[in-house]
């Protein structure tokens, strides 16, 4: 009889350590075959993402000379029709292609990668739903200011210079395209308010009418480098250049002109709302979402502006009875919009404030920051030809040989207040675009799109985030500054009220202006040239206000919820780490950063 006792059991063991030992190796072997599966994704997914750009350059190749890459130097993008199209069919492809990849195989930063790629693909694509290239005209810069693309380049060779050039030939073309599309749009109802129209057509006329010597398209061979190239050299660039002027640009540029002026403003809008255009509240909708990476409707979005509106006006009011002001809210607005003690009375003194308080805000930027862009950035005025049509300031990001810049409008000095530098200064510049967009730009061992990737609601959310810095710093402590602040942060809160008002709610241009007017102590002009910006440009306005008070929202949950821990440096390092993001992957990440600082 077999002893059980004694031989079944070590057989047993035997056994089941045989099956164990198989096991485990299958295990490891699956776990092996799921990790170099994963590497397999992660890598080929990198290579997608890499091909992209590589696309997105060659799509793109003004911006690709920006970068320092002149593998396109000679080309530009073209604005037809069949274009739109083909970028479209392109958008799609590529997305089907992006889906293709499992987003679970990916790594932690390939995911976000991931998620931004797509969202950024999506909305491509939702936006092109509707023909954008119909309604181009935009008085503040397009079809009109190609020449402010060739001011922004950067020359190292004498070829640069040819390459410029061959561009400008290329252009002409983009002209009889833009007439071609005004004249589809016209024809199909989708025209550009008369308003916007008008500010196209003086500034082509303007074009136009220069004297050769003093062309816009001239200005870049004019200024060429001389220790690139021989003085016969650039004689003979100057001269081809007139020639193409001559023969070619401005009698493009004149068709254009002629065909906007004769046909076009007669039989475009009167209105001014893109509900007005076939399909225009479900494109507006579209856009509203696009602009502020949210789900907010327009009404919704309408309402927290009126919110806004009133909590700004309550702070203001309490500045005015702390000056123990002899009057109402109405008479102290007056008071700041025609005090010649608020006003420069010549541009190079408002350009010399510009640069003083850039410099004044440097230094302090150690008291909430911990990490800063290499960039540098400088201030120079917006040019001549287009400072009477657009806003007080703008922001250009740093290219490839040039500093970032921030173009301050010294056009009628008389009617921009000294109370507003500090807090233009802090939106443009330091610690607002220029900062940001920086730190975005010089970010490592992401894909190079992160680096140039733009929501618009995360970029124009920081530069108004960044103007309620300025208390954190000192900035405000004259009160009139600080009205300043509050006026620029009124100014985005109304925004919110009169974009979709005219563009969703019927809304006149007269009731835009005047709640600006009710509510801000900015000039009629700059009033004017604003509301006439968000005519031209529905929805971006949107973003700025509902980025803001996000990242304060995000910034009051840190400070109540990690208590001693809170540092003020910290948040604004996790803000800006991963570059531009859409607002509820923001939201997730400095949760996340909550969560790991309170357990850590």
């Amino acid at each position: 009889m077999l002893n059980l006792k004694t031989n079944y059991f070590p057989l047993l063991i035997f056994i089941l350590a045989s099956c164990s030992n198989i096991q485990f190796e299958q295990n490891l072997n699956i776990l092996s075959e799921t990790k170099a599966e994963v590497e397999t994704q992660d890598t080929q997914f990198e290579s997608f993402l890499a091909n992209q750009w590589d696309e997105g350059l060659k799509d793109n190749p003004i911006f690709a000379s920006n970068l320092g890459d002149k593998r396109f130097n000679t080309k530009i993008s073209s604005n037809s029709s069949g274009q739109f199209k083909i970028n479209k069919a392109k958008e799609e492809k590529s997305l089907k292609e992006l889906q293709s990849f499992n987003i679970e195989l990916l790594n932690d930063e390939n995911k976000l990668n991931y998620k931004l790629a797509e969202l950024s693909m999506l909305n491509s694509i939702k936006r092109m739903n509707y023909p954008s290239y119909l309604m181009r005209l935009n008085q503040r810069g397009g079809i009109q200011s190609f020449y402010e693309t060739g001011d922004r380049l950067v020359y190292t060779s004498k070829q640069d210079y040819e390459d410029w050039l061959t561009r400008l030939n290329s252009f002409v073309e983009n002209i009889d395209n833009s007439l071609t599309n005004n004249k589809k749009g016209l024809e199909l109802g989708y025209t550009q308010p008369k308003l916007v129209t008008k500010g196209v057509i003086a500034q082509i006329s303007a074009i136009i009418n220069s004297d050769i010597e003093n062309h816009p398209y001239l200005k870049v061979f004019k200024n060429a480098d001389e220790s690139l190239m021989s003085l016969n050299e650039k004689k003979d660039l100057i001269n081809r250049a007139k020639t193409l002027i001559t023969n070619e640009i401005d009698p493009s540029y004149k068709r254009l002109h002629d065909f906007l002026k004769n046909e076009y403003l007669s039989n475009s809008r009167d209105s001014i709302g893109i509900s007005d255009v076939p399909n225009g509240s479900k494109w507006y909708e579209v856009l509203s979402n696009y602009h502020t990476t949210t789900n907010l409707t327009p009404d919704e979005i309408h309402d927290i502006g009126l919110s806004e509106i009133k909590r700004i006006r309550s702070e203001m009011e309490k500045i005015i009875s702390d000056l123990e002001w002899d009057g109402d809210f109405n008479s102290f607005l007056n008071y700041l919009r025609t005090s010649p003690r608020f006003y420069y009375d010549n541009p190079e003194d408002l350009f010399n404030a510009y640069l003083i308080m850039s410099k004044t805000i440097d230094p302090l930027l150690p008291k909430i920051f911990k990490t800063f862009p290499r960039a540098p950035y400088g201030v120079i005025p917006i040019p001549a030809e287009s400072a009477p049509f657009t806003t007080t300031a703008y922001y250009n990001s740093p290219s490839k040989g040039k500093p970032g810049y921030f173009y301050a409008n010294l056009y009628k000095p008389e009617s921009r207040p000294k109370y507003e530098i500090p807090v233009l200064t802090v939106h443009e510049a330091v610690p607002g675009h220029h900062f940001q967009i920086s730190i975005a730009q010089e970010l490592e061992n992401v894909p190079t799109f992160r680096k140039y990737q733009s929501f618009t609601a995360f970029i124009e959310g920081w530069g108004l985030y960044s103007e309620e810095l300025g208390d954190h710093i000192g900035l405000y402590e004259d009160p009139y500054d600080k009205f300043g602040q509050l006026t620029y942060d009124m100014w985005r809160a109304i925004r919110l009220v009169v974009d979709t008002g005219m563009h969703y709610k019927d809304w006149s241009r007269d009731d835009a202006i005047n709640l600006f007017i009710e509510n801000t102590a900015k000039s009629k002009l700059d009033i004017e040239n604003e509301v006439d910006r968000y005519i031209a440009w529905p929805g971006q306005a949107l973003a700025y206000k509902i980025g803001q008070l996000k990242i304060l929202e995000l910034r009051s949950k840190a400070e109540k919820e990690l208590g001693e821990k809170y540092d003020i440096k910290d948040f604004h390092y996790e803000v800006l780490k991963r570059g531009s993001l859409p607002l509820d992957l923001l939201e997730f990440y400095i949760n996340q950063w909550i969560e790991d600082s309170i357990t850590s």
